[in-house]
């Protein structure tokens, strides 16, 4: 409270079983929320929020991460997320082994050919596919890695052989790209054809770009 007037929040959830996300024991109090911040934490008698929410017997907490989502169709189907969203998660991220670009024609007929929910692949690269999501509208966040098996078959398709010299070029090139266009990371699944025909040079080589 500043010379009497209380401190002002957009959103002041009250009485709610706080836990911080640092694997302390949760407490009982209040979280205040102005724009996109959290501006305090505690007991908080002495604010008041433009709306508020009593959250006496709920968990608050930060939300969760979605370490290993592969909502990459469902939230085509439906950018709500309930599923994930009624669950805490905020944070979607995709690409574990295989990302929703680069894609060649070729790869974008399979991946419409093995869709359960029977979307166009309007997109080429993983760029375009997050500004695809973008565009229609999603609740959670989202973020993806390339694949490393996704640059492989771009550039030698499901052949179990190691890439020439070119090649390996190439597959280090769609990394650099993907990762100018938003990618956090390459991510490799290696239980799977054909990732699991790359050797480890192969793997650091592309770490490395």
């Amino acid at each position: 409270m500043i010379g009497g007037v209380p401190h002002a929040a957009d959103l002041l959830i009250r009485n709610g079983t706080i836990y911080d996300g640092r694997g302390g024991p949760p407490v009982e109090g209040d979280v205040a929320v102005a724009g996109d911040t959290i501006a305090a934490v505690g007991r908080l008698d002495d604010w008041r929020g433009r709306d508020e929410l009593d959250a006496g017997g709920l968990a608050v907490a930060p939300g969760f991460v979605n370490m290993l989502s592969w909502a990459t169709e469902s939230l085509l189907e439906d950018g709500r997320a309930q599923s994930d969203i009624r669950q805490g998660v905020t944070l979607e991220v995709m690409g574990e082994g295989f990302s929703m670009g680069p894609l060649t024609d070729g790869m974008k007929e399979e991946v419409e050919a093995q869709s359960l929910l029977g979307h166009p692949v309007e997109w080429t690269t993983l760029g375009e596919y997050l500004e695809h999501l973008e565009r229609r509208g999603v609740s959670p966040n989202v973020a993806s890695f390339v694949g490393s098996a996704t640059v492989r078959e771009h550039v030698i398709g499901a052949d179990d052989r190691a890439p020439n010299d070119a090649e390996l070029a190439r597959m280090q090139q769609l990394v650099v790209e993907a990762m100018h266009e938003g990618a956090v990371g390459l991510a490799a699944a290696l239980i799977y054809a054909p990732a699991f025909y790359a050797q480890t040079d192969e793997l650091i080589a592309l770490a490395r770009r």
